[in-house]
């Protein structure tokens, strides 16, 4: 196990960030930096034992400041959209920019995907872990309180990447968090031949600005039942009024067994190298993007062009819009009560 510290870079207000390099005893690594707490890379064996780099991202500081999709950050403090920019607590309304279209997305102008997090290292006998921590102040993107934040990433000998959120606040607030990595098992090409299984019986439907109906139905006979392994790609070009909206899969699905914690609740595979993903949570929902928005040429890392559907993230959250629809899962949080969600992505090959 190992931790290295370098420079990546500085930012365009002159602060120095660092990237910090996790590594296990078997090969699988990952890079981290503080803006942001940004994942740039994730070296995996396939199943002959070559490692390859299975998430989208950038080689410099800069791309990732001026054009990046939210590649492999830190979203919040509300990861995903609220309706209208605006929520209401406690009595007050609290107006958010509206940064997607007529909706707030992703924290606003300035998320946590775009602030320096202050970093720690730890490391024992069976894992390494780097310690992200943000102060994010009263009325910052309009939210209320002061949120103390941190997210640790760790890496263990199991070839497993656990992500701990843990936030706590001074006055009532809102608070959703998640990581924003695209992946692609194969490190390249599109993913629409990557097989998943999501463990969810229904979904939260969107409207066409991509803000939940309110409504739960059950996925049966839909193109978004993944209850057992199916190609991304098999149903994505039906003539599906959600999937136009969305231009492909971008929704929240409602995870099972919520009331269980931490639980195993997806599983990915990818046949040509034969790497799988595993993916528990104690969160009650996921959103599934297969990046439909990317443009039809991104330069990325050693110089990749990405495209449209060349990488899918897996957004474990509560659901979006959720401070405006109070039959959601509640996402209040309030002076006394400790955050905290947990996230493992776990790797793994198959023969």
């Amino acid at each position: 196990m190992d931790i290295i510290e370098q420079p990546f870079g500085v930012t365009t207000d002159q602060q120095p960030v660092d990237l910090y390099t996790l590594s296990n005893d078997h090969g699988v690594s990952t890079q981290i930096m503080a803006y942001g707490g940004t994942i740039i890379s994730l070296q995996t064996p396939d199943r002959i034992g070559n490692l390859g780099d299975i998430v989208l991202g950038f080689d410099t500081l800069a791309d990732y400041q001026e054009r990046s999709p939210f590649f492999g950050c830190i979203a919040g403090r509300y990861a995903n959209r609220i309706a209208n920019g605006t929520f209401g607590l406690d009595g007050t309304t609290y107006p958010l920019a509206t940064n997607n279209g007529p909706n707030h997305l992703h924290g606003g102008w300035r998320g946590f995907d775009k602030v320096l997090w202050k970093a720690e290292t730890t490391q024992t006998g069976g894992e390494v872990a780097l310690e992200l921590h943000y102060t994010s102040q009263d009325g910052e993107e309009g939210y209320p309180g002061n949120l103390d934040v941190t997210v640790t990433y760790t890496l263990t000998n199991q070839n497993e990447l656990r992500i701990d959120y843990r936030a706590v606040t001074d006055k009532p607030t809102i608070l959703n968090l998640t990581n924003h990595t695209y992946f692609n098992l194969a490190g390249q090409g599109k993913i629409l031949d990557h097989q998943i299984m999501i463990d969810a019986d229904s979904f939260t439907p969107v409207n066409a600005t991509l803000i939940p109906t309110g409504t739960l139905p059950a996925i049966t006979g839909t193109p978004f039942d993944f209850r057992t392994l199916t190609a991304i790609g098999a149903r994505i070009h039906e003539d599906d009024e959600q999937l136009r909206y969305g231009g492909g899969y971008d929704h929240n699905w409602v995870l099972n067994r919520p009331d269980q914690g931490l639980r195993h609740v997806i599983t990915v595979t990818e046949a040509t190298t034969g790497r799988c993903l595993d993916v528990a949570t104690s969160q009650p929902g996921v959103q599934f993007y297969t990046g439909n928005m990317l443009p039809d040429t991104l330069l990325g890392k050693q110089g990749q062009i990405y495209t449209k559907r060349a990488g899918f993230c897996l957004e474990t959250q509560h659901f979006p819009d959720s401070p405006n629809q109070p039959h959601f899962p509640s996402t209040v949080l309030r002076p006394g009560e400790h955050y905290h969600e947990t996230t493992v992505f776990a790797f793994s090959t198959a023969p």
